[in-house]
């Protein structure tokens, strides 16, 4: 069974709050939003992807997935700031949409060390050491 992630933010999972804010907004379709499934992309090193250096996240990173499984068939993507401090997700966009005005919602933001162990424990969870 193929491992996915979906992240909450004070205690809410993500594609709840887009979904959210998708029919606030009346935008159509809203929410389709699914987990991040490990199997299905190469994202790399976990801990410069979701602090946005790998070399694939200078566009942005995907924080949610289709309800499908798939990441590239309906995302939700975020740019990544990080310091010593906090990291956080802000520019949100729908690349299928890019009329979508997301400037509401958001920026999210984490304190970094509880970020980190996030990240840390998610990549132990995968290799199957946590």
């Amino acid at each position: 069974m193929a491992l996915v992630a979906t992240p909450a933010i004070d205690g809410r999972v993500l594609s709840d709050l887009v979904e959210e804010f998708e029919t606030r907004q009346g935008f159509d379709p809203a929410g389709g939003y699914g987990g991040l499934v490990f199997d299905f992309f190469p994202y790399g090193p976990l801990g410069k992807y979701f602090h946005g250096e790998s070399d694939d996240s200078a566009r942005g990173i995907y924080g949610l997935g289709c309800a499908c499984g798939e990441v590239g068939c309906w995302p939700l993507k975020c740019c990544v700031t990080a310091d010593d401090k906090i990291v956080t997700w802000h520019t949100i966009s729908q690349p299928h949409r890019p009329a979508r005005d997301y400037s509401a919602f958001g920026p999210f933001v984490f304190e970094a060390a509880q970020y980190a162990d996030a990240v840390v424990g998610l990549q132990a969870r995968i290799l199957g050491t946590g």
